[in-house]
């Protein structure tokens, strides 16, 4: 599945309120992986903002099947591929004053790691919703898939990076919350 597009400006919106009612009376908190619960909930608390989808990020290797595994990546081991599902956050975002600075900040977020943090739209999210985009942790090369292999060093990389990016927007949304 194809995840990346370049940025959209934002677009006039009229029925962004009834598009934030409807989506999130469909959400329901054992659909969020759990790492993530709070946050997805922090951003759809925001009149501004919305989650559309989500994923903490999953390493699948030998000896760990699980595709929806929390657990984080041994130390070290005798592994030698992994594959990696992406981590994200597809976001709507009003066309008002705060969802214009909250989406300057959700820009700054890439600063954590350029070559495998983005902030994007998806086509295909778009044309279901206007407005929406996705900050995603993925090596760059592989910016446009859900999924890559890597090996095992890259991984681990990913997981810190993976690690910070939710970090970070726990405290973007701290912030947000005191507006």
């Amino acid at each position: 599945m194809e995840t990346f597009t370049e940025l959209k400006e934002l677009a006039k919106n009229p029925h962004y309120q009834v598009q934030k009612q409807k989506t999130l009376s469909d959400l329901t908190d054992d659909m969020i992986d759990m790492p993530i619960i709070d946050l997805i909930n922090g951003y759809n608390k925001l009149p501004y903002c919305f989650t559309l989808q989500s994923c903490y990020g999953h390493f699948v290797y030998n000896g760990q099947k699980d595709t929806h595994s929390l657990e984080p990546l041994p130390v070290k081991g005798p592994i030698d591929k992994v594959e990696y599902r992406i981590a994200y956050i597809a976001f709507c975002i009003e066309n008002s004053h705060l969802g214009r600075e909250l989406f300057e900040s959700f820009k700054e977020i890439t600063a954590i790691d350029p070559e495998n943090v983005q902030f994007c739209c998806a086509e295909w999210f778009w044309k279901r919703q206007i407005n929406s985009y996705a900050l995603q942790v993925e090596p760059d090369r592989f910016k446009h898939y859900d999924t890559a292999v890597v090996d095992f060093k890259e991984a681990l990389h990913i997981e810190k990076i993976r690690n910070e990016f939710f970090i970070r927007l726990y405290e973007l949304i701290e912030r947000e919350k005191k507006r």
